[in-house]
């Protein structure tokens, strides 16, 4: 039973907090304790619900986040490690990953207070940056890493092991690597696969290599990629579901592999993933090209 929600807005996205104020009012008159983080709470004048750290994450029993996708993203690498459900009402545009409109928010959100929903797990990237045999820094990504040039126009070096295996000298702007839940977004538009997120799998995408057989590599969930900068350039960067940026440096080891937590996402709709593929993108195409 849902008795606790955390809800997290974006504040680019819900101009004056004018939804999170109405939707704050409509859980309280349900009776379900609302938690806010502590600069949200005092701006629509509610201390009382204020909270910071550890207890935004591991009290509540599902959180709610009024935003995009990106608000999703960012949400997601927070509250991973304590694996609580997350609800995202779009705020935004194309909201791949958030199936629930603003403007149906009430009515999903008295489905999930009913029980009325399911809990879909989305595989998570463990990503570790090595240097000197030492670890520097540990990330989890639900879409993406991305190691690319920075400011400079020329081509970046990059070498590719899987399970220790030599796969390939990548010479290009940059290499993606992605979740399935991350092949509809970057990974996609460099022209990668578009992979189910029922299937548990990595993706290699290369960013405008500079070679005609350098493809999209899709490899199995269990499987380490082990990427080696091998280029003497000091403005090469790491970029976290492209939110968190890490600049890495030559001789530095990026190992990726499938994270041993998941991100949930509550499901409310009963759209399928086809249905969604079909509704925001193939439809969305369609109507550009009628435009």
């Amino acid at each position: 039973m849902i008795r606790k929600i955390a809800v997290f807005p974006n504040a680019n996205k819900d101009a004056g907090l004018d939804i999170t104020r109405q939707l704050v009012q409509w859980l309280e008159t349900r009776g379900i304790s609302v938690m806010l983080n502590e600069s949200t709470a005092s701006k629509i004048e509610r201390p009382d619900l204020g909270y910071s750290g550890h207890s935004m994450y591991s009290e509540p029993d599902i959180i709610v986040a009024l935003g995009g996708d990106g608000t999703l993203l960012s949400i997601a690498r927070q509250v991973c490690l304590y694996q609580i459900p997350i609800l995202c009402i779009n705020l935004g545009h194309l909201g791949f990953l958030t199936e629930v409109e603003v403007s149906d928010m009430y009515p999903a959100l008295e489905k999930v207070l009913e029980g009325r929903y399911s809990i879909e797990n989305r595989m998570m990237l463990q990503i570790a940056v090595i240097r000197d045999d030492m670890e520097l820094e540990t990330f989890y990504a639900l879409n993406d890493a991305v190691i690319s040039k920075g400011s400079f126009s020329r081509l970046i070096r990059l070498k590719a092991y899987i399970d220790d295996e030599f796969v390939n000298n990548y010479i290009a702007d940059g290499l993606i690597i992605a979740t399935p839940t991350g092949s509809t977004a970057y990974s996609l538009s460099a022209g990668g696969p578009i992979v189910s997120p029922n299937l548990e799998s990595i993706l290699l995408t290369p960013i405008c290599p500079h070679s005609l057989n350098s493809r999209s590599l899709v490899i199995s969930d269990k499987e380490v990629i082990r990427i080696y900068i091998d280029d003497p350039s000091s403005d090469i960067v790491m970029t976290i579901d492209g939110q968190e940026g890490f600049r890495v440096a030559n001789g530095d080891i990026v190992m990726l592999k499938k994270a041993g937590i998941y991100t949930h996402l509550v499901r409310v709709s009963g759209k399928s993933f086809y249905k969604l593929l079909h509704e925001k993108l193939y439809d969305i195409d369609a109507q550009r090209l009628r435009d």
